[in-house]
């Protein structure tokens, strides 16, 4: 698959993985990085996006994320995409800033420092006071502070600069992260998002701040730019598939080139989750914003994932927990759909005797 000038051997990706690993609490990732990373590209992954990379150090999610705001980041991110490209894999990032789901405890709940907790840190363990379009917290979490027409503004510099970091940092292509409740997504959901100026109300106004960091991202880098949304906050009156659609659309015209459709995150919901359950959102934004797409969400079989891209539900496929289980999944997927020279080109040579 070729987006803009960028090859893709294969359409079997790596979504983001929050692994909340930065014990120094710099963004700098590390040796974990590079195994974590790394092993789905020698596994036989098409494209490798690390984890939400944050923005600003106010934008991390947890202390303990890792960021591309300095040249220090820079620096280690390269020995990882490095080695990826060595497996002939591409290499992605996205690029995230966490709003009101910022300065939380990483998902397990204890730092290495011992401090242990659930929600919002305090400034005493290391904590901050987050951002958000209005002054809502997300349930259980600390009340954001709301940004002012300057603060969203410093936003989508902030982005436009990542982006340029992380070209130098030898990513393939960059993703802007507008899903999963964080910051964009925010303002994109009538349900976090009460402003009544620029940025709030109307669709055009609510999609404002990502359509100025789309055209801020392209304006900074020629790589391609993906943008992931949540396609719906499964909630009432919230966000959904036709407007993520429409902005998708929007976005194709400000220099984004493919979208990547997850859901959920904004708000606490009921989400029926079964295989493939987020295809149809997928397909929805695909047909109706005519735009291209990839799909993610419990696919873990080769014939499930042959199946969405035959159907033109979507262009290519993105796994998480699959890849976790499995950092081998491609060549699984090559050998069930009895590819054998797509097997051989992905099994590096130390390894074909386990396929002789």
């Amino acid at each position: 698959m070729t987006i803009r000038e960028l090859e893709v051997r294969n359409r079997l990706w790596v979504a983001p993985l929050c692994q909340y690993s930065v014990d120094a609490r710099d963004g700098v990732p590390h040796d974990w990085h590079l195994v974590h990373l790394g092993s789905f590209a020698r596994g036989g992954a098409g494209l490798v996006i690390a984890e939400a990379t944050a923005v600003v150090p106010e934008g991390r999610i947890s202390p303990h994320d890792t960021g591309l705001w300095n040249d220090a980041q820079v620096q280690a991110w390269r020995r990882i995409t490095d080695f990826i490209h060595g497996q002939g894999a591409a290499a992605g990032v996205q690029l995230a800033h966490a709003g009101r789901k910022a300065s939380v405890y990483p998902e397990w709940g204890s730092t290495t420092e011992g401090h242990s907790g659930r929600g919002t840190m305090p400034a005493e363990h290391g904590g901050w006071t987050p951002v958000a379009p209005s002054a809502l917290a997300f349930d259980g979490y600390a009340v954001p502070a709301a940004l002012d027409a300057d603060g969203i503004q410093q936003v989508v510099e902030a982005f436009a600069q990542s982006a340029r970091l992380a070209v130098e940092a030898g990513f393939d292509l960059v993703e802007i992260h507008a899903a999963h409740g964080y910051l964009l997504h925010q303002f994109l959901s009538p349900l976090s998002n009460r402003r009544d100026d620029a940025w709030g109300g109307s669709l055009e106004n609510r999609a404002r701040i990502l359509l100025d960091t789309v055209r801020a991202v392209r304006a900074a880098v020629d790589v391609p730019v993906l943008v992931r949304f949540s396609g719906t906050d499964w909630t009432e009156g919230g966000w959904d598939e036709q407007q993520t659609a429409q902005v998708a659309a929007w976005s194709l015209d400000a220099g984004a080139d493919l979208f990547d459709i997850s859901s959920g995150g904004l708000v606490r919901a009921a989400i029926p989750v079964g295989p493939g359950y987020q295809v149809p959102l997928a397909a929805h934004v695909r047909s109706e914003g005519g735009v291209p797409v990839s799909a993610v969400g419990l696919i873990t079989e080769a014939q499930q994932a042959e199946a969405i891209i035959a159907a033109g539900d979507a262009d290519a496929i993105m796994m998480g927990r699959e890849w976790m289980r499995d950092p081998h999944a491609a060549q699984r997927f090559a050998l069930a759909l009895g590819d054998e020279s797509a097997l051989e080109a992905l099994v590096p040579p130390q390894y074909r005797r386990a396929h002789g």
